[in-house]
């Protein structure tokens, strides 16, 4: 089932070091609980319009559209945000309490990509270490760029194709949506780096199975 909604330690320190820079800048005191941009915890979410997906709430941003695939018991396979050619694959994870993954999930990526004959590298970019490849598929060769944000037992990974894969500053409304993505991890005890869960929003989800809708904001 797919369902569209078009609508009107590692990269938290990252973000950590900007919120510094603008606290140097004006000299104001921010709240701890407080990141003055996402993806946030559930627990310190600014209030906006979001859709829910269980595990994550996308954040409302204009002419994105948001591309989710489900089997038919609504639980979701796949999220993909899509702003004209660019676009985003969100993907979130279980995490340990006292240290961030993305740098052991990052390095496993890049060897995957190794042994599948993709060279991959390292860059620095504003949510911390990237990872940034060349693959072959079955349209042509892509550029991808893999985005990893560490958060409070959870764990972001965000995958930018189009001309975001390259260049950051073409994301735009996109890079929108994962500044303001939410993570609402729960209190259930999982595995380590296992996919938090994600469903359809009910009154997708009481479709008939198999069906194909757009949603217009």
């Amino acid at each position: 089932m797919i369902f569209s909604r078009k609508r009107a330690e590692g990269a938290r320190h990252a973000r950590d070091e900007r919120s510094d820079e603008l606290l140097d800048s004006t000299g104001a005191e921010e709240s701890p609980q407080t990141s003055s941009r996402g993806p946030y915890d559930v627990s310190e979410a600014p209030d906006a319009p979001r859709l829910d997906l269980g595990s994550l709430q996308i954040p409302a941003v204009p002419d994105v559209e948001v591309r989710v695939q489900a089997d038919p018991q609504g639980v979701i396979q796949q999220v993909v945000l899509v702003h004209g050619p660019n676009a985003l694959q969100l993907g979130v994870f279980a995490a340990p309490r006292s240290e961030g993954i993305w740098d052991e999930v990052r390095e496993e990526i890049r060897q995957s990509l190794f042994n599948d004959g993709a060279a991959a590298q390292e860059v620095e970019g504003e949510y911390g270490t990237e990872l940034r490849a060349r693959v072959r598929t079955p349209e042509g060769v892509t550029d991808l760029r893999f985005v990893g944000i560490d958060g409070p037992r959870w764990m972001v990974r965000g995958v930018f194709q189009g001309d975001a894969a390259t260049d950051p500053a073409a994301a735009g409304p996109l890079a929108a949506c994962l500044d303001g993505l939410v993570v609402d991890r729960g209190q259930e005890a999982k595995p380590v780096r296992e996919p938090l869960p994600l469903r359809l929003p009910r009154e997708v989800a009481e479709q008939q199975p198999g069906a194909q809708e757009r949603h217009e904001a």
